[in-house]
């Protein structure tokens, strides 16, 4: 699946102080944003958020207000002709003609490239080969979305743009796209996606970059999104009452122990090996049985609701 157009220094994408208002409603706040070659990322954000316009403008479909948008070095309005073929785009609308063929859209998706993925293989792969003679209006839900994704691939791209690539697949189609998205990784393809689903992020992303109101609240890997203002806390239950005051005396300056709950204990700090088996140590020597120790740990779901709010969005 690897892709066809030569290697360069420059970044997949890269967005600089890039701002966009649609009626004088900002959508897109002066963003900063880069995608690696090779790399997987994922925008996330509630619906509003701004992650659409983003993507629309590294495709070259809407034009910023501001600042610099550069895909693969170029200016993807004022270069699309010379891009186009270096990147693939899955619309979650499908953008298939309603009443063409599943296999015959593809070979025409096809027919733009000059080094394209075999058209059986591809929709063999994707589970589409009985599909092939079905008009697009009359395939599932999930057919189509497949389709879209064949029709982003089909090119080989140095970057694919993907939008909630698995919305609305069933368990085992929602595994085969994990799967491709992984080989794309794999073969140097970049890959910039949105979704809604927390655990699909997780999974397949390099990078993670939550955006709201037009603006970035968190980037990182997941590892450090999900990390971040959990790493510093350990909890442990144990008997009622103990002195928290020996224990604090010793761990490294800095640290805090306090008694939330009867028997709930909280450390603060950072907590590394080290620190967990000074407090096992210190339940030990007091003869303090431990029912419970844990780092905290929160889910990317926590970290984004936490940033962008519960409440619903239209």
């Amino acid at each position: 699946m690897t892709s066809n157009a030569p290697r360069s220094a420059d970044p997949a994408v890269r967005l600089e102080g890039v701002s966009k208002k649609y009626d004088g409603v900002t959508a897109v706040a002066g963003l900063d944003l880069t995608v690696q070659r090779s790399q997987v990322l994922a925008l996330l954000g509630p619906n509003g958020a701004g992650k659409t316009t983003t993507v629309e403008m590294c495709e070259g479909f809407v034009r910023p207000d501001s600042g610099s948008v550069r895909v693969l070095g170029l200016d993807p309005i004022a270069d699309s002709g010379e891009l186009r073929s270096r990147i693939g785009v899955m619309l979650q609308g499908g953008g298939a003609y309603p009443g063409s063929k599943a296999g015959e859209m593809l070979e025409l998706v096809a027919a733009y490239s000059s080094n394209p993925l075999d058209v059986d293989w591809l929709l063999r792969c994707l589970g589409l080969d009985d599909a092939r003679r079905t008009p697009y209006r009359r395939l599932s839900g999930g057919q189509q979305q497949r389709l879209s994704l064949a029709c982003a691939l089909v090119g080989r791209p140095e970057l694919v743009f993907l939008d909630e690539p698995t919305a609305g697949l069933d368990a085992q189609a929602r595994l085969l796209v994990w799967e491709l998205i992984d080989a794309l990784r794999r073969d140097g393809v970049s890959v910039l996606l949105t979704t809604h689903l927390m655990d699909e992020a997780e999974e397949l992303a390099d990078e993670l970059v939550i955006i709201d109101h037009g603006s970035i609240v968190a980037s990182g890997t997941p590892a450090q999104v999900t990390r971040h203002g959990a790493e510093g806390t350990l909890r442990l239950t144990t008997r009622p009452g103990l002195d928290v005051g020996s224990l604090t005396s010793t761990l490294p300056a800095g640290f805090r122990v306090h008694e939330s709950a009867p028997g709930s204990y909280v450390v603060e700090g950072a907590i590394d090996p080290a620190v967990v088996t000074r407090v096992a140590t210190w339940c030990s020597d007091l003869g303090a049985l431990v029912s419970e120790i844990r780092v905290d740990q929160r889910s990317l779901e926590d970290v984004f609701l936490e940033l962008t709010g519960k409440e619903l969005r239209g």
